[in-house]
């Protein structure tokens, strides 16, 4: 793996799901870790300690939104939610506990991967009223 290349962790619980969420990293220039379950995605959070973390809202073991939650506690990486639920309180739960982004899993996950990245992605500080 290329050291120079920025990491993501994903969490997620399906196989075909990872797959596909990982080669549209790989294709956006990020090394990809991944986590099947919460447990092993804290572990990997705190050893490795990710430039992105692509986390799946419907965990089998449930807690994500406490995840979530913990990560913020201690960091501010960016956190890209997935979930194949389109209940808005969940949405909002996982918003307000620190989320950065909300995606659906059954709608063009890779363009909208692509898009918030370009927003999440730092840019150099700028002076008010200056132009890039």
């Amino acid at each position: 793996m290329n050291e120079s290349m920025p990491t993501a962790l994903l969490v997620e619980d399906d196989h075909e799901i990872r797959r596909f969420v990982r080669a549209a990293l790989e294709q956006d220039g990020w090394q990809v870790r991944e986590a099947a379950s919460l447990a092993r995605a804290r572990i990997d959070t705190w050893s490795g300690q990710p430039d992105l973390i692509v986390l799946d809202l419907g965990m089998p073991e449930g807690g994500a939104v406490d995840y979530i939650v913990q990560v913020r506690q201690r960091s501010h990486v960016p956190m890209i939610v997935l979930a194949a639920r389109v209940d808005d309180s969940e949405k909002m739960r996982a918003l307000n506990a620190g989320a950065d982004e909300y995606m659906s899993k059954l709608f063009g996950i890779g363009a909208r991967l692509d898009a918030a990245l370009r927003r999440l992605r730092p840019r150099p500080q700028q002076q008010f009223g200056e132009c890039e």
